[in-house]
């Protein structure tokens, strides 16, 4: 008898996600256990193993839209002689997909003959249509991922229901520099991990959220919200989009502690494990694009936050210090909010307090 393999219940807002990725070829035989195929939802990836061993029949194509509860394939128990058969003729278990769906063959003409067909296209139509006399093959249409298309969403929707404003400061990095540059070994060795920049920025911002409260609010209807936990969102890069994982009560968190977090979502991150519970409940973002090079950016919010903080590039240049002109490594800061919520004042006293923690950072110990 056979045995239905459905697309699992992923989170109560998730109705449907594409299978990405089959892991296993067609009539492959497949044991309890293997993964069968990976399911991209609007907010996370799950990966489907097998509770039954035998030959894997597929009902939907590789980047098909499907929905929670479809049956997508099936397992037949393989007796004697298919199980001889699939040997001789299907690819070994565990072997990925090389061939995907056959699709209509396409052939590259040489350029000369490129040439002349452009041409010869060119003189039949008129003017306003010659870009119709462009190649098949020098585009290519895909459809949105639901990742892809929540992030739109969720952009646009926050630019149209927020007023949001962007302010700008600047810190110099010398200390944290000097300070992780002389503690970094030893750290690793007692801790097991990296004493990186992010863990002194989230304690600077939870210090600024104490500082300025209205920032870590939101805005319900015709309510205002006031968070008294501190869990911060580490805005994480990934092949499949940005994920923003939340890390849990900073407040209470030691720089230590704070990494360990951070290394177990990078890890989760790579492996595409992040859970929808990781992205959930967070009442401010810190966003670093200086990883990537970035100088200076002005962040979009995360609904229904009220404030996120742009990290950059670490630069050196020179600035006035003491009445003398030296050269530090400095980096901007940006910091968008909700103007609905806070106003102009609070948003500078925000980054100031920001910048005297990152800039004094042996207080963090202290305390």
């Amino acid at each position: 008898m056979s045995t239905p393999i459905k697309v699992p219940t992923v989170g109560e807002s998730i109705s449907s996600g594409v299978l990405s990725t089959w892991h296993f070829t067609e009539g492959a035989n497949v044991s309890v256990g293997d993964l069968l195929f990976t399911l991209e939802t609007d907010k996370i990836s799950t990966e489907v193993t097998a509770t039954e061993s035998g030959l894997l029949k597929r009902f939907v194509p590789e980047g098909a839209e499907v929905k929670i509860g479809e049956v997508v394939a099936e397992i037949t128990p393989a007796s004697t002689e298919n199980q001889n058969t699939s040997e001789k003729t299907l690819p070994q278990k565990g072997e990925l997909q090389t061939k995907k769906e056959k699709s209509p063959e396409v052939t590259i003409a040489p350029v000369e003959l490129r040439e002349s067909q452009d041409s010869s296209i060119s003189k039949k139509i008129s003017e306003p249509t010659e870009a119709k006399s462009r190649l098949e093959g020098d585009v290519t249409r895909r459809k949105l991922t639901p990742l892809r298309r929540k992030i739109a969403a969720q952009l646009v929707s926050a630019q149209q229901t927020a007023a949001i404003l962007t302010t700008f400061n600047e810190v110099d990095m010398s200390s944290i520099m000097h300070l992780r540059k002389e503690i970094q070994v030893s750290f690793q060795k007692k801790y097991g991990v990296k004493l990186g920049l992010m863990s002194f920025f989230i304690k600077a911002v939870v210090q600024a959220l104490q500082a300025v409260p209205s920032i870590n609010a939101r805005l319900d209807e015709e309510e205002l919200v006031e968070n008294h936990y501190y869990d911060i969102g580490v805005a994480v890069g990934t092949e499949k989009g940005l994920l923003v994982p939340v890390l849990r009560h900073c407040e209470r968190e030691s720089l230590a502690g704070l990494e360990e977090q951070l290394v177990n979502y990078a890890k989760k991150a790579r492996e595409g494990k992040i859970t929808l519970a990781d992205l959930q409940g967070g009442v401010f973002t810190i966003s670093n694009g200086g990883v990537y090079g970035s100088l200076l950016s002005t962040p979009i919010l995360n609904p229904p936050q009220s404030g996120i903080l742009g990290m950059h590039t670490i630069q050196e240049r020179p600035v006035a210090v003491n009445g003398q002109v030296v050269i530090r490594p400095m980096m901007y800061l940006a910091l968008s909010y909700d103007h609905r919520l806070v106003d102009g004042k609070e948003a500078v006293t925000f980054l100031t307090k920001v910048k005297e923690v990152v800039e004094n950072p042996l207080h963090l110990f202290i305390e």
